[in-house]
C-alpha cells in the first residue's frame, strides 16, 4: 500500500474553473478511454451544473456522464462537436470535493476518469433514467400556526386540535401522525395551505428499532485516548488506535462520533466486509438512536443504496456506515472517517478501479479537514511503519475492555507427532467436549470453504483440475458438484476415474463442509453451525446466524475469515485453527504478515467475557517464530522482525511499487508485451526506477487466460508516480493483439 502520509500530500490536477460564456462541456464517461469528451453546452448551462450528470450521444446510443469542466473553446472542430441531449437536475451536482477526489483517484492509480466518476455513483444514478425521490414528511408548526388560538377550530375537528397540541410539543412525522388518526395526512395538508403547518423532509428512517443503551465507563487507556484525540484542535490528524482485541476500540470510536454529531459534523466509519455491518450498525443504533444513520454496502437493494446515497449528500444522514466503495460517498460536512481492520486486504480493490479505500480515506481526511482514526489490532505494517516514524499519531490500548475479561492462552499441537480424525487432532477434540459439557461456545477455523479442496484418483494420480485455470475443483459434497474458486466454473463429481476408471476416488485434504460433517458425527448432540460464503448467501442469513449465536442457541462454529474478526460472542471461550501452515511456504513475501494477523483476530474471538478463553493451533512447525509471537500475543516485537526483514530485502514500506499485469489466450503473447513494455521504460531512462523481468503470474492461468507479471518499484514514491505518469501513455499505445493489462499501484497480491 502507499505510505499514506505521503498520499495525503495532494493530486497533481487542479479543480477545473468555468470561464465566463463557456460553451463546451467535457463530460465523463463509464467508457476504458483515458480523457474526458466534449459536448456543446446548451444556453442555461452554468458553472453550477459541473458534477451534474448528463445524457449525450456517444455513438450510437445514449450515455449518462457527469460534466466535469467547461470550457470556452474546444479541439475538435464544431462540425463535429454533438450538443448534450439533457442535464439531469434531479438530484445535486457532485460536489468540487468530491470532484477533487475522483481526479486524484484516477491520476494515482491510473484510472480513466470517466470510469472512477461512474464507479462511484449508485448503480440507479448511472441510467439516464431520472430519480424520483420519495422523501417521506415530516410536519412544524409556522409562525402563524403559533399564533394560532385551537378554540378557534370548531369542536368537530378532533383531528387538527390533537395534531395541533403535538405540534407545539415536537415535530410530527409522517408515521406518528398516521399513529394519531388514519385522516392525520390530510388534515395536515390542509393547514398547510392555511399556512399553520410548514412541510420538512422528514429524518431518514432506521429500519429497526433499539433500546438506547447507556455509554459505558470507560478504562483508563480507552480514556487516554478519547481524551487525545479531542484534546486537538478540529482538522486533519491521523490517528492509528492500536488495541489488543477486546480492549474496546468501537466504544472510542463511539465517544468522538457523539462529539463529531454536537458539532454539527457528519462521520463515516468503513469497514472490510459486509458480514461486519449488521453487528457494528446494531450497536450505533442502540448509541445513538435519534441520529440518522445509513449504511451502504453492495447487498443492499439498488432502491435503498441510492436513497442513503443521496441522504449522506444532503446531509440528512449524520453517519454513514459502509465498506470500500462508501469511501467515495458525498459528505458536505465530514468530520470524522473510521477505517476499523484498516489492515484487511478487503480494503483494496483487486479488479478493475484497484484503489486502496484506507489510503483514498487518508487523502479525503486531509482534503475536507476532517480527523481520521484507523483501527486494528494487528495494523498493516505500513501503518505502524508511519506511525513508529510520527506521521501518524500511536494511541494503544493493551488491556481488555470488560470487567476481569484476560487475552486467551495460545497453545500449539504438534499435529506431526499424533494422527488427525477427519483433520482434527484428539486434544482439539477434547477441548470441544469440555466446552460443550460446560454449554459453552467452541468456533472450529478453517480458511477453506467446500468439503475437500481437490478429488484424487488412488490408482494413477489423476485430481480435479480446473480445465480452464491453474487451480483444482473444489468439492460440494452437499451440492454435489465441483466448483473452481477462481472462475466459478461446475460439473459434476466423476463417479470413476476419467484417465484410468478406477472407482477408488478419494477427497483430499478438508474444508469446512467436511470439518462440519465430521464434527456433527462426533458430536451428534451439538448445534453445529458453517459459516461461510456459501452458507451465508441468503441477505437475511447471515443476521439470523449472529442472532442464534448470540443467544447461545449454537454449541460449535465452523467457519472462515467471516468469523475471524470484529464479531463479540460472549459465550465463546475455544478457538482451534486448522491448516495454518499452509501460509508459511506461501511464495507472497506478505503471507507471514497476513497469517500473524488472522490469527491474532481469530484468536481475540475467545474469552472475551469473564471466562479466559483458549486457542488451540493445530501446526507441523509448533516452534515456528511466528507461532511464538502469537503465543506471547506481541504484534511490535513480529512487526519489528518484519521490518527489519523488509528494509534488508528492499520491501514495501522501503519502497514503492507497481505491477504491470498482462493475459492473454497464449502466455507468449502476454509475455511479450510484458518485454516490450519493460523495453520501453528502460528508453525512458528514468532515475531511481527498477524495472524486472516479465515472469509468471500466480495463479499463471484463470478463466483460460495466461498470466504474467512485471514489477516496477522506486525508493521515492514521488519518482514512481513521475515515471507511472510518462510510461502510461506509452503502454496504451503499445500495439498487442487480444491482450489484457492492468496496472496495480501498491499491490498487495503478487
Amino acid at each position: 500500500m502507499a505510505e499514506a502520509s505521503l498520499l495525503a500530500e495532494g493530486s497533481s490536477s487542479q479543480d477545473a474553473k468555468s470561464d465566463h460564456g463557456a460553451r463546451i462541456a467535457r463530460v465523463a464517461l463509464d467508457v476504458p478511454v483515458h480523457g474526458l469528451f466534449d459536448y456543446l453546452a446548451p444556453d442555461d448551462l452554468s458553472c453550477g451544473d459541473i458534477g451534474s450528470r448528463v445524457q449525450v450521444p456517444f455513438g450510437n446510443r445514449q450515455r449518462v456522464g457527469v460534466i466535469i469542466e467547461l470550457a470556452t473553446t474546444s479541439g475538435i472542430a464544431d462540425s463535429r462537436l454533438k450538443p448534450l441531449t439533457r442535464i439531469l437536475r434531479d438530484v445535486p451536482p457532485l460536489s468540487p470535493d468530491l470532484l477533487s477526489l475522483l481526479r486524484f483517484c484516477s491520476d494515482y492509480y491510473h484510472h480513466p476518469l470517466g470510469q472512477v466518476v461512474m464507479n462511484a455513483l449508485p448503480t440507479a444514478l448511472r441510467a439516464a433514467k431520472p430519480i424520483k425521490q420519495r422523501l417521506k414528511l415530516a410536519f412544524r408548526l409556522s409562525e402563524a400556526g403559533r399564533e394560532r388560538d385551537d378554540s378557534m377550530l370548531p369542536r368537530r375537528h378532533v383531528v387538527k386540535r390533537r395534531l395541533l397540541a403535538h405540534l407545539r410539543q415536537s415535530e410530527l412525522a409522517e408515521e406518528e401522525a398516521r399513529a394519531i388518526s388514519p385522516r392525520a395526512i390530510k388534515a395536515l395538508l390542509e393547514m398547510s395551505a392555511l399556512g399553520w403547518v410548514e412541510k420538512i423532509a422528514a429524518p431518514v428512517a432506521t429500519s429497526t428499532r433499539h433500546a438506547e443503551i447507556a455509554e459505558p465507563r470507560l478504562t483508563a487507556e480507552q480514556q487516554a485516548g478519547v481524551d487525545a484525540i479531542l484534546a486537538e484542535a478540529p482538522g486533519f490528524n491521523v490517528w492509528l488506535l492500536h488495541g489488543i482485541t477486546g480492549s474496546g476500540k468501537t466504544e472510542i470510536y463511539m465517544r468522538v462520533i457523539a462529539h463529531v454529531l454536537e458539532a454539527g459534523e457528519q462521520a463515516l466509519v468503513l469497514v472490510p466486509e459486509i458480514a461486519l455491518t449488521p453487528q457494528l450498525e446494531s450497536r450505533f443504533r442502540a448509541r445513538f438512536p435519534q441520529a440518522n444513520l445509513v449504511t451502504l454496502h453492495s447487498s443492499l437493494a439498488a432502491g435503498e443504496r441510492t436513497a442513503n446515497w443521496l441522504a449522506a449528500q444532503a446531509g440528512r444522514a449524520q453517519i454513514v456506515l459502509g465498506t470500500r466503495l462508501a469511501v467515495f460517498t458525498p459528505l458536505a460536512r465530514l468530520g470524522l472517517i473510521v477505517v476499523d481492520e484498516e489492515q484487511d486486504s478487503s480494503f483494496k480493490q483487486h479488479e478493475g478501479l484497484r484503489y486502496s479505500a484506507r489510503d483514498l480515506a487518508i487523502f479525503r481526511a486531509r482534503q475536507q479537514n476532517a480527523r481520521i482514526v484507523l483501527g486494528s489490532a494487528t495494523p498493516a505494517l505500513e501503518t505502524y511503519y508511519n506511525a513508529r516514524a510520527g506521521r501518524f499519531r500511536m494511541l494503544r490500548l493493551t488491556a481488555r475492555a470488560a470487567a476481569g475479561a484476560e487475552l486467551p492462552s495460545v497453545r500449539c499441537i504438534d499435529v506431526s507427532r499424533e494422527p488427525l480424525v477427519d483433520g482434527l487432532s484428539k486434544v482439539l477434540l477434547e477441548a470441544i467436549a469440555a466446552r460443550f459439557e460446560r454449554g459453552e461456545q467452541s468456533l472450529v477455523f478453517i480458511n477453506r470453504r467446500g468439503y475437500s479442496p481437490v478429488l484424487m484418483c488412488s490408482a494413477c494420480g489423476w485430481k480435479s483440475a480446473c480445465a480452464r485455470c491453474a487451480s483444482y475443483l473444489v468439492l460440494h459434497l452437499r451440492e454435489r458438484r465441483l466448483r473452481c474458486h477462481l472462475c466459478g466454473h461446475q460439473e459434476a463429481p466423476p463417479i470413476a476415474c476419467p484417465a484410468c476408471g478406477n472407482q477408488d476416488i478419494t477427497a483430499i485434504g478438508h474444508g469446512t463442509q467436511r470439518v462440519e460433517a465430521a464434527l456433527t458425527r462426533l458430536f451428534p448432540g451439538a448445534r453445529i453451525l458453517r459459516v461461510d460464503s456459501d452458507s451465508v448467501r441468503r441477505k437475511s442469513a447471515w443476521q439470523g446466524m449472529l442472532t442464534a449465536i448470540g443467544e447461545g442457541r449454537i454449541d460449535i462454529l465452523v467457519g472462515t475469515q467471516m468469523l475471524a474478526k470484529g464479531h463479540d460472542f460472549a459465550g465463546l471461550t475455544l478457538v482451534g485453527v486448522l491448516n495454518a501452515d499452509s501460509s508459511l511456504y506461501s511464495s507472497d513475501w506478505r503471507a507471514s504478515e497476513r497469517l500473524f494477523a488472522q490469527l491474532i483476530q481469530v484468536s481475540g474471538r475467545a474469552g472475551r467475557a469473564a471466562t479466559r478463553g483458549e486457542v488451540l493451533i493445530q501446526t507441523q512447525f509448533a516452534g515456528h517464530p511466528l507461532y511464538s509471537a502469537v503465543i506471547a500475543h506481541d504484534y511490535t516485537a513480529f512487526a519489528e522482525t518484519l521490518l527489519a526483514e523488509r528494509e534488508r530485502a528492499g520491501f514495501p514500506p522501503y519502497v514503492y511499487q507497481t505491477l504491470l499485469r498482462a493475459e492473454a489466450r497464449a502466455f507468449t503473447a502476454a509475455q511479450d508485451f510484458l518485454a516490450a513494455a519493460a523495453q520501453s521504460a528502460a528508453r525512458l531512462g528514468h532515475p531511481g526506477i527498477k524495472v524486472f523481468e516479465p515472469v509468471t503470474a500466480q495463479p499463471a492461468r484463470v478463466a483460460g487466460m495466461e498470466r504474467a507479471q512485471l514489477l516496477v518499484q522506486s525508493p521515492s514514491r514521488q519518482s514512481l508516480q513521475a515515471f507511472l505518469t510518462l510510461w502510461h501513455p506509452q503502454l496504451l499505445d503499445q500495439k498487442g493483439k487480444k491482450i489484457r493489462w492492468s496496472l496495480d499501484v501498491d499491490p498487495l497480491e503478487f
